[in-house]
């Protein structure tokens, strides 16, 4: 730990690294490890368990009057009414991990009064270290890092996720996966989206989208690509995007270019956008399969969001 970081940045730097030695250990015989189903496709293993544990045990040891919004345990621990709220993904990617397939990290953001001021992604397989203080820029170990400098959506390499839950709107996402695969150098889908946030702030990537995730997915990761110059809001470009459950993040030119091709497929999109969408889906449905494409039109057009919409399960505050 460096004395020239924020004080509480060291204590999220000391948590990350206790759990991403847990993770460590474990993968080294990840076929013993036990896990369980929250939903189809969604894992959660005693590696997250105890690696949220060590987290939260470490930060509350520093400060013990904060809060805690931690993704298998909630705000069980933790100060209720506190101004200061650590959000913690102690491991993000557990599918991956399951698999050995090495990405995955823990992730560790620190809010004040709502807004994110401190943040940690760390990839134990790598032992790389991505902070960020705000208003101090970002880093990888301990090295100043910026996100790129490429200009034209040709020549970038975007990252996502792919949907993966029930309900989930496929062919909605298929449709914009092909709208951003046809106009960029490649689309990659690593699996952790954290980790996805933080590469986006070092430049190894040019821009990021995902829908369905969790503010514990992407709230140190969004600090690191802003103090990284980056931009990051949801699918329409709006900046206040952490409890809305789509993320979209990049240099400030990409950034402007992704917005127009995937602010169609927001769920705060207009209404002519919407139904631009529901015709695209219409137009390549099978004409037999009326039943398929009223379905698909149905779910590429979700509910107006209500005002409150956004606080959620997954509402720190």
């Amino acid at each position: 730990m460096s004395s020239n970081l924020h004080p509480m940045l060291n204590v999220a730097i000391k948590a990350a690294r206790a759990a991403g030695a847990i993770i460590n250990r474990a993968a080294l015989d990840v076929e013993s490890v036990r896990i369980s189903q929250k939903q189809i496709n969604d894992f959660v293993t005693e590696v997250d368990h105890a690696s949220e544990k060590i987290i939260i045990e470490t930060l509350l040891t520093a400060y013990p009057g904060h809060g805690i919004l931690a993704e298998e345990s909630g705000k069980e621990y933790g100060a209720k009414d506190s101004e200061f709220v650590w959000i913690i993904d102690p491991l993000d990617g557990t599918t991956n991990f399951i698999h050995g397939f090495p990405v995955y990290c823990v992730s560790i953001a620190l809010a004040v009064k709502g807004k994110i001021e401190q943040a940690v992604v760390y990839d134990p397989t790598r032992n790389d270290l991505f902070t960020a203080t705000k208003g101090r820029g970002a880093y990888l170990n301990e090295r100043r890092i910026r996100v790129s400098k490429r200009t034209q959506l040709k020549d970038c390499l975007i990252s996502t996720g792919f949907p993966f839950r029930p309900g989930d709107n496929f062919k909605s996402y298929l449709n914009m996966m092909a709208d951003v695969m046809q106009r960029t150098a490649g689309l990659r889908r690593p699996g952790a989206a954290a980790l996805d946030l933080a590469y986006v702030a070092a430049g190894f990537t040019d821009g990021f989208f995902e829908t369905g995730l969790s503010i514990w997915d992407v709230a140190a990761g969004s600090l690191l690509v802003t103090e990284a110059g980056g931009l990051v809001g949801n699918f329409t470009g709006e900046a206040e995007f952490l409890e809305q459950r789509e993320c979209l993040a990049g240099n400030p030119r990409i950034y402007g270019q992704l917005v127009p091709i995937l602010g169609k497929y927001s769920k705060f999109a207009s209404a002519g956008d919407k139904a631009a969408v529901r015709q695209a889906a219409a137009a390549d449905a099978p004409a037999t399969d009326t039943q398929d494409t009223n379905e698909g039109a149905e779910a590429a057009e979700p509910a107006a969001p209500k005002a409150d919409a956004a606080k959620g399960e997954d509402a720190p505050f």
